[in-house]
């Protein structure tokens, strides 16, 4: 038998979204201002915004200091989960998480071969976990970070999805 929660209302989180890309700007850029703007209208305080070049280097600095960061409780990435030679995102956070969600990948291809097919194969999505802070990546196509967002991130960072979502796991994140 699943456990209910009271309904409290809504709890917003700190949301930091990255964009791994070498040719994308502010102007330009469709995929991260889509988490963003997602986020906003779900009710989360996005407290940064950044866009990277796909280097492992750079992405870990960024990582590094978001989950060091108190107040950041949520990353949003999108790009560089391909397969080319420049796709790097899963290599520079691996190190960095103290546990991997091995279910949020399986679950976002299996969501996505719907829509696109055979080709979500080619999505290495992933998330984990890293000083308290759930990190989540996404590819770099703004239909495969709406896809998950609609489907598994918002409703796993609204504390009020039942039997259980991420958001309500927060405060535990860090017990020992």
């Amino acid at each position: 038998m699943t456990e209910h929660f009271k309904d409290t209302g809504f709890i917003p989180l700190n949301v930091a979204v990255l964009t791994v890309s070498d040719s994308r700007t502010d102007a330009d850029d469709k995929s991260g201002s889509l988490l963003r703007d997602k986020a906003e209208a779900a009710g989360h305080q996005v407290v940064a915004k950044e866009i990277v070049p796909d280097d492992v280097y750079r992405m870990r600095a960024v990582f590094s200091r978001w989950i060091a960061d108190s107040r950041v409780q949520v990353v949003l990435t999108t790009g560089g989960t391909g397969v080319t030679g420049r796709d790097s995102t899963p290599e520079a956070v691996a190190p960095l998480l103290d546990k991997q969600i091995e279910g949020f990948g399986e679950l976002f291809r299996s969501l996505s071969f719907e829509e696109i097919g055979t080709s979500t194969i080619q999505s290495r999505a992933v998330a984990g976990l890293a000083n308290g802070t759930f990190i989540f990546c996404l590819p770099g196509s703004s239909g495969a970070c709406r896809t998950a967002w609609d489907r598994i991130l918002q409703p796993q960072l609204d504390h009020r999805t039942r039997p259980c979502n991420f958001a309500q796991l927060i405060p535990r994140l860090l017990e020992k």
